[in-house]
């Protein structure tokens, strides 16, 4: 039986057998096969071919969601009905022990700044070290902004906060493997990825970011809920603003 999924998604995406095969990195009969004989890919190949196909590898290939769902479950590490509940010492612990990406989506973030003083220079010193970094700021002049300090009841403090958080980053902004971008995105949660640790802090209508749930996950391979969260960043940043440094 062939995979006409996954035809119709090579097609649809204007690709062919030996453009997918390419990206890859392996022969095209492989490929061929995947669709003639619905045979199922190893994961990695899996996943390289649904990224590149903007498909999700469960669509693709229907035969791996429980494997899927199962290792999905298993990324949630806790729950914390509002982010003051975070303890301190794991965002620190967070932080400290993240060697080679921190990736931060937030309209003002304000509150971790605060929170550690030294983290700019702590950025500097990652990314000097070789770490990536890309952090995603609320552009304080977009409707977005105003609309979210409107709907949390504090107006044009939010965006004053976005503006704070962009001055405490300068110490790391000139620094090489430090990225810093403006959004105007509507901001349905907050993520923050230290390695294969992520935060995620959804937004709650009408509630300020501070009083609604985080929860917790770590990177397994064969689940999808930490890469959906990172395809989710990617979308802002792709759309996000270089701020200069």
């Amino acid at each position: 039986m062939a995979n006409e999924r996954l035809r119709a998604a090579i097609s649809a995406k204007g690709e062919t057998i030996q453009t997918l095969a390419d990206h890859v990195g392996i022969d095209p009969k492989s490929v061929e096969r995947w669709i003639s004989k619905d045979r199922t890919p190893h994961r990695n190949h899996r996943w390289k071919a649904a990224n590149f196909l903007g498909s999700d590898e469960v669509y693709l290939w229907p035969t791996v969601e429980k494997q899927v769902e199962t290792a999905s479950a298993s990324e949630l590490i806790t729950y914390y009905p509002h982010r003051g509940a975070v303890p301190a010492s794991l965002w620190s612990h967070l932080i400290e022990q993240a060697t080679s990406q921190i990736e931060i989506l937030v309209y003002a973030g304000l509150f971790l700044f605060d929170g550690h003083p030294d983290l700019p220079n702590q950025l500097a010193e990652k990314a000097q070290r070789g770490a990536h970094l890309r952090i995603l700021l609320g552009d304080p002049d977009s409707e977005m902004v105003h609309q979210r300090g409107e709907e949390e009841g504090i107006g044009d403090d939010l965006a004053a906060r976005a503006r704070i958080t962009r001055r405490y980053l300068q110490p790391a902004a000139t620094t090489p493997g430090v990225e810093i971008r403006l959004h105007d995105t509507i901001l349905y949660n907050s993520i923050y990825r230290f390695d294969d640790d992520i935060l995620v802090n959804p937004h709650v209508l009408g509630a300020p970011a501070g009083q609604n749930p985080v929860l917790h996950f770590r990177y397994l391979p064969g689940a999808r809920t930490f890469r959906h969260y990172m395809r989710s960043f990617d979308y802002a940043w792709e759309r996000g603003t270089p701020v200069a440094p």
